[in-house]
């Protein structure tokens, strides 16, 4: 896959991008792990996605935040690295101008960023965030949720304990115009470390089923 370098709010960003071969193919960007504790585009749950993506033939994009491998640019405690995910999506979308529609994954804190972007960006028409962490970082921003999507995690998970997570799953279903489906890993730690492949199985079988018409209620465009 190519390896991309574009420009950011604080420099370059380096990531890997593979284009479909359809002009107006769906988006799909991956976000990272917390910057500070290892997090990379190249971890093993952002490189699965990655390809779970691109063999339903998505346009399809990881990338380093600020500061991380080739990426320029300092941690920013989320502020700036949404800015790097707004700048990252505005790459591939210049790149892709017949794609109309987008979907964003997220893993850990990359799920707190991706469902930022959500709020900001109405061609985001889907969405998957693993593990997300509302015990340490604020969701309240999603009032209300414009977009479907996959919250799923473990019942094991001591980073994001699953009775918070709960918490913000019920907050969601409480909101009209949209499904939110969530799947609770039975044994699955915050790093899926025995249950990755079963992790993106069932991504996998959400964004099938997605592609093929359920698990979202019909809903107007939003205006861009």
């Amino acid at each position: 896959m190519p390896e991309v370098i574009f420009a950011g709010p604080a420099g370059r960003l380096e990531g890997r991008y593979q284009p479909s071969k359809e002009k107006n193919a769906p988006i799909a960007i991956i976000l990272h792990p917390h910057p500070q504790f290892g997090g990379t585009m190249n971890n093993k749950i952002v490189y699965d996605l990655f390809y779970m993506f691109q063999k339903r033939n998505f346009t399809t994009l990881r990338f380093n935040f600020r500061g991380i491998g080739r990426s320029q640019g300092e941690f920013d405690h989320g502020t700036g690295e949404l800015s790097d995910a707004a700048a990252a999506l505005d790459w591939i979308q210049s790149l892709h101008p017949d794609s109309k529609n987008c979907w964003v994954a997220g893993y850990s804190f990359g799920s707190w960023i991706g469902m930022q972007l959500l709020m900001r960006r109405p061609e985001i028409e889907g969405f998957i965030s693993i593990a997300p962490q509302p015990n340490t970082y604020d969701f309240s921003f999603l009032a209300p949720c414009p977009s479907s999507g996959l919250i799923i995690h473990g019942d094991a998970d001591k980073v994001a304990p699953a009775k918070d997570v709960q918490g913000l799953v019920d907050k969601l279903h409480t909101q009209k115009g949209i499904t939110i489906t969530q799947k609770t890993l039975s044994g699955a730690n915050h790093f899926f470390s025995n249950d990755a492949e079963l992790l993106i199985a069932e991504c996998s079988d959400y964004l099938d089923r997605r592609l093929a018409g359920e698990l979202a209620d019909p809903r107007p465009k939003r205006l861009r």
